[in-house]
């Protein structure tokens, strides 16, 4: 049986009622008649979305109770997966407001979005985190900036570890396709791959001919 905790956390009564109204409600609030099967454990799917991800939002609450969203980013792999239900990052040296951090220290709660453009895939992430200063356990975020084929090189003085709650994957028809160099030379590199081959399929064939 499928889990319905992010049914549970994201559907509200009013959410519910506007569904029922438009004739979605069977689709999806009505998943959370079944008791909540609790945190969601991440599964292959996901792990390869995360692990291939340089860059995401994230959103926290303010102590005023407003929503503030924050576009992270980093090379591939900066965002990692600890188990299969934890993720952290090394919250690399920024314009020094810190509200993300200090957000977390007042509310746990946080959200986030990952997004693959050139696949056009978007993944949810909801989870409860907590701030790691580097003296509180320097082995965590050493561990966060090795990337295993590299170290990051930028600055960090803290780590941020998320337990994951819950995760959503959302329709992939408004997002709009955007491709980077290292995704352009990707498939570049297929296409001089399969012309190599087809000329040298050509010229055997040629040769057979003129014997």
């Amino acid at each position: 049986m499928t889990g319905n905790h992010y049914q549970h956390l994201m559907f509200g009564s009013a959410a519910k009622a506007r569904q029922r109204a438009t004739g979605s409600y069977q689709a999806y609030g009505s998943h959370t008649e079944r008791p909540d099967t609790g945190p969601t454990s991440l599964d292959t799917r996901e792990t390869a979305m995360i692990r291939a991800a340089d860059q995401f939002y994230v959103a926290t609450t303010t102590e005023t109770g407003w929503p503030y969203v924050q576009y992270r980013s980093g090379p591939a792999g900066f965002l990692q997966v600890i188990d299969n239900s934890t993720l952290g990052f090394a919250d690399f040296a920024g314009n020094n407001q810190f509200v993300t951090a200090a957000n977390l220290d007042q509310d746990d709660r946080l959200a986030m979005i990952l997004v693959d453009y050139p696949r056009r895939q978007r993944l949810k992430l909801y989870g409860r985190a907590r701030v790691v200063e580097r003296d509180e356990d320097p082995g965590l975020l050493t561990r966060l900036m090795d990337l295993g084929t590299r170290v990051v090189a930028s600055t960090s003085e803290r780590s941020i570890v998320v337990e994951v709650e819950a995760f959503d994957w959302n329709c992939t028809r408004s997002i709009i396709p955007r491709y980077d160099d290292a995704y352009v030379a990707e498939l570049s590199a297929l296409y001089r791959r399969e012309a190599d081959q087809l000329r040298s399929r050509i010229a055997d064939l040629e040769a057979q001919l003129g014997d």
